[in-house]
C-alpha cells in the first residue's frame, strides 16, 4: 500500500520523500516540471536554490498541481492535494553544490570530439557552429556536479563557486510559501555556520524544518552536536541530511552505498531530529536501507528515531524524467516571434508519463509494509 501523507507526518513516519531540484539549479521551465511530476507523484518537499524567479516557479507548480487532482486520482495516483513544503538550499563556505562549470568555446579545437557534452547529466553545455548561435554552459541548467572537469582533454573547464548571501535570505525566509531552509556546511566551519545562523535567527520559528546537510568526515557526530547546541532552541523540527556521495545518483546503484553508511553514523549518534539520506541516492537507495533494517516498518512516530526518516533525491530524480522534459522541450512554439516554452499541464500525456516515473521513485518510500 502507498501512503501519502502529509509532509511533516510523513517525516515522523519514516516516509519522507525530498526532490532536490539543485542548489544552484536555475532553469525555471525545468524546475516547474520537476515540482508538478513530483508533487502529484506525492512528494513531501522540494528543494531548491535560493532564487526568487525559482521559487515563483515551483509556486505557479504547486497551484497548477492542486488542479489536477482528480485527474490524478482518476489515474490511480494517490495524489490528495497536499502541497510540499518549499525549501531552499543555502550555505555557509565553498560546496560543490553552489558552483558552475565554464569554459571559453574559442579554445576548442575544432576536431575536439567534445565528451564534456556528452557526460553533462543536464545537459548544459552546448556547442552551436553557427555565428551567433551560443556555445559553451548554458549556466541556469548546471548544477555544479564537475563531471565535465576531468574529461576535457586540453583541461580549459573550471568552476566559479558563490556563497549564498545571508542579508538577502531573510526576506526568502519570511515571505510566503518557503516553508523550511537546509544549510549546507562541513566539519571545521563552525565559526562560519554560526555567521549566517545569525542571519537567519530571527526568523527560524517560522520555519517549519532546518535541514542540515554535512559530508562525512573525522569529528562530524561532534560537529553535529555542537550545530544543534546552537539552532536547538529555535527550530522546530531538524533534519540530518547525509550526504555521502553528492551529485552521483545517477552514475551506477553502488554510489548510495556511502550516504547509507554516513546515516548508520548519524543514527548512532542518538542526535534530536530525523536523518534522511542524500548524495548518491537512487533506485537501490529504499531496498538498500529495508535490507539492512533501516527503515520504519510501522506507522509510529518518534522524534529520537532509530531509523532513517526519509530520502533526498537530487541528479537520479531529475534524469528519471529527462526524457519527458526533452521531449516538452522539442515542443517550443514561436509567439509573437519570442519563442515560448509548453509547460507541462499543456501536453497531459507527456505529464502523465513524467508522473508515473515519478511514481515509480517516490512510492518506494511511501510503500512500506505495516506490522
Amino acid at each position: 500500500m502507498t501512503h501519502i501523507l502529509a509532509p511533516l507526518q510523513s517525516l515522523k513516519t519514516g516516509r519522507w520523500f525530498k526532490l532536490i531540484c539543485g542548489a544552484s539549479f536555475q532553469h525555471l521551465p525545468t524546475v516547474r516540471s520537476l515540482t508538478l511530476a513530483y508533487t502529484l507523484a506525492g512528494a513531501d518537499c522540494i528543494d531548491v536554490a535560493a532564487d526568487p524567479a525559482v521559487i515563483i516557479a515551483v509556486q505557479e507548480a504547486l497551484d497548477v498541481a492542486k488542479t489536477l487532482v482528480g485527474d490524478a486520482q482518476a489515474r490511480g495516483f494517490d495524489y490528495q492535494g497536499n502541497s510540499p513544503l518549499l525549501m531552499v538550499s543555502l550555505n555557509d563556505g565553498e560546496d560543490p553544490h553552489f558552483r558552475k562549470a565554464e569554459f571559453d568555446h574559442a579554445k576548442c579545437p575544432e576536431d575536439c570530439l567534445r565528451p564534456c557534452e556528452k557526460i553533462c547529466p543536464a545537459q548544459a553545455i552546448i556547442f552551436n557552429r553557427k555565428q551567433d548561435d551560443f556555445s559553451g554552459v548554458e549556466s541556469q541548467k548546471c548544477y555544479g556536479c564537475g563531471r565535465c572537469l576531468p574529461i576535457c582533454p586540453y583541461d580549459i573547464i573550471y568552476t566559479e563557486s558563490y556563497i549564498s548571501t545571508p542579508t538577502a535570505i531573510a526576506p526568502l525566509v519570511i515571505s510566503t510559501g518557503v516553508d523550511a531552509v537546509e544549510i549546507h556546511t562541513k566539519v571545521g566551519r563552525l565559526a562560519e555556520f554560526k555567521q549566517l545562523w545569525q542571519v537567519i535567527s530571527p526568523w527560524a520559528e517560522q520555519l517549519k524544518i532546518l535541514a542540515i546537510s554535512c559530508p562525512d568526515r573525522e569529528g562530524i557526530v561532534k560537529y553535529l552536536q555542537s550545530i544543534y547546541d546552537l539552532i536547538s532552541p529555535q527550530c522546530q523540527e531538524i533534519i540530518w541530511q547525509t550526504d555521502g556521495r553528492p551529485m552521483s545518483g545517477d552514475i551506477g546503484d553502488g554510489t548510495t552505498l556511502a550516504t547509507v553508511k554516513l546515516g548508520q553514523k548519524v543514527l548512532a549518534a542518538n542526535l534530536p531530529g530525523y536523518v534522511q539520506l542524500a548524495g548518491g541516492t537512487n533506485r537501490y537507495t529504499v531496498a538498500k536501507l529495508k535490507a539492512m533494517g533501516l527503515l520504519n516498518s510501522a506507522d509510529h512516530e518518534s522524534k529520537n528515531q532509530h531509523y532513517i526518516a526519509g530520502v533526498a533525491y537530487g541528479s537520479y530524480a531529475r534524469v528519471l524524467i529527462s526524457p519527458i522534459i526533452e521531449q516538452l522541450e522539442t515542443k517550443e512554439v514561436n509567439q509573437n516571434h519570442i519563442k515560448a516554452t509548453i509547460r507541462l499541464e499543456e501536453e497531459p500525456e507527456l505529464l502523465w508519463q513524467a508522473v508515473q516515473l515519478a511514481h515509480s521513485l517516490v512510492s518506494q518510500i511511501k510503500s512500506q509494509p505495516e506490522r
